[in-house]
C-alpha cells in the first residue's frame, strides 16, 4: 500500500519541498499580475499623454494657419496698394514729363518771341519813362 500512496498523491500537497515551489509560483504569478497592470497602466499613460500632445500640436498648427491666413491677407492688401501706387507713380512721371517737354517748348518758344516783341511789359528792365515803372507796377 505504500506504493499506492504516490499514485493517488498529486505530488505538491504532502511534501513540503513542494509546498515551498508551489508558493513561490504563487508569488511569482501574482508579481507578474502586478507587473503586467503597472505595464498596461504606464503603456495607457503614455497613451494619454500622446494623445494630448496630438491634441496640443493641432490646435498650435491651426493658429499657425489662421495666422499664416491674416498675414497672407494683409500681404496682398499691400501688395494691391503697392500695385496702385506704382500705376499712380508711372502716370504722375508720365505728366511731369510731359509738363517737362512742354515748358521747355514754351520757355523757348517765349525766349525766341520776346525778342521780336517791342512790348515794354514783357521786358520791363527796359522801360523808358517813369509813368511807365509806375504803371506797370501798380502805382498809377
Amino acid at each position: 500500500m505504500s506504493s499506492a500512496q504516490p499514485l493517488t498523491s498529486s505530488g505538491s500537497e504532502g511534501d513540503p519541498q513542494y509546498a515551498g515551489i508551489d508558493e513561490r509560483k504563487r508569488k511569482r504569478m501574482l508579481s507578474n499580475r502586478e507587473s503586467a497592470r503597472r505595464s498596461r497602466q504606464k503603456k495607457q499613460q503614455h497613451l494619454d499623454d500622446l494623445i494630448n500632445q496630438v491634441s496640443q500640436l493641432q490646435k498650435q498648427n491651426s493658429e499657425i494657419a489662421q495666422r499664416a491666413e491674416t498675414i497672407l491677407q494683409h500681404y496682398n492688401q499691400i501688395e494691391s496698394e503697392n500695385q496702385i501706387m506704382r500705376a499712380r507713380m508711372a502716370e504722375l512721371n508720365d505728366r511731369l514729363g510731359s509738363l517737362n517737354s512742354l515748358l521747355g517748348f514754351m520757355e523757348d518758344d517765349l525766349f525766341t518771341n520776346t525778342s521780336q516783341i517791342s512790348d515794354p511789359l514783357l521786358k520791363p528792365w527796359q522801360l523808358s519813362c517813369p509813368s511807365a515803372i509806375a504803371a506797370y507796377n501798380g502805382f498809377c
